[in-house]
């Protein structure tokens, strides 16, 4: 007995419902800020519709140019160091007996249960002088007097890479757990020392896993919010908030419409970007 398959609308119905909300949440949105950004920004008030290119002449001001670089330049530094600790961590994570993986698998999907909100202010009382580890530390002896750590540059990368660590050991992990144990036995068996084994072995077989959590961090700090203006100072604020700042504080929404049409561009070439080199390196020659 055979079926044949439904044609014309019926065939294309089940997509109906997601390809509608695909664009009302985003096409919709998305067009309605691009048209945005080309408005003409009124002095003393809000915009007024119109079709200019200063918003985005300003992308080669010495302010953009200075936000985006801060902002790629911590999200890529936060990127290496998470994922450089994440991943021993989870190699060595899953070389332990299940009943003990439990327990720190369990605690990493509670950290992801935690908002930005309760790490940014967590982290900046860990840091802080009245509260924090350096009031420990001189109870140890090791300081003379308590001092602050926040805000500052160092307090908003440990802030952004422990944000960060929980969703790159979830995504190594799988690919770690399937890793053939036989292997990395076979190179100890030749000779290779642990260090030589890890790099050499484990790394390559897995380094899909490893360039989808570096594009997932690098995206996800690039997109930073609460704890560049929690644990940093105005000069490390991210350009997430100064697309806020534009866009309520000064009034010039038409400004902040085009950087965040720019960033969401960016984030999505520099995705694009790294598939094509992954893709282009796993193709047979």
């Amino acid at each position: 007995m055979t079926t044949e398959r439904p044609h014309g609308l019926m065939a294309h119905l089940p997509m109906l419902w997601p390809a509608g909300m695909l664009v009302l949440f985003f096409v919709v949105p998305f067009g309605i800020m691009l048209a945005v950004s080309f408005f003409h920004q009124v002095q003393g008030a809000f915009f007024e519709p119109a079709f200019e290119l200063d918003n985005y002449g300003r992308f080669v001001s010495a302010f953009f140019g200075r936000a985006l670089l801060f902002s790629l330049w911590i999200s890529i530094l936060s990127a290496a160091i998470v994922v450089a600790v994440a991943f021993p961590f989870t190699y060595f994570l899953t070389r332990l007996r299940r009943r003990a993986q439990v327990p720190i698998l369990v605690f990493i999907l509670a950290v992801l249960s935690l908002s930005e909100v309760i790490i940014g202010f967590s982290w900046s009382t860990l840091l802080s002088r009245n509260a924090g580890l350096s009031n420990v530390m001189v109870w140890l002896g090791m300081l003379p007097r308590p001092v602050a750590w926040t805000p500052s540059f160092g307090a908003l990368l440990m802030g952004m890479c422990y944000l960060g660590f929980p969703y790159t050991v979830l995504i190594v992990y799988p690919a770690m757990s399937r890793l053939d144990p036989e292997l990395p036995e076979a190179s100890r068996m030749l000779g290779a020392s642990p260090f030589r084994t890890f790099f050499t072995i484990v790394v390559p077989v897995l380094k899909t896993s490893l360039m989808g959590a570096v594009i997932m961090v690098f995206v996800f700090n690039l997109g930073a919010f609460l704890l560049p203006q929690v644990l940093g100072r105005p000069p490390h604020w991210t350009l997430s908030v100064h697309i806020t700042d534009q866009a309520v504080f000064q009034s010039n929404i038409p400004f902040a419409a085009a950087m965040a049409i720019f960033l969401m561009l960016f984030s999505l070439a520099f995705i694009g970007l790294t598939l094509v080199l992954g893709a282009s390196r796993e193709a047979p020659r």
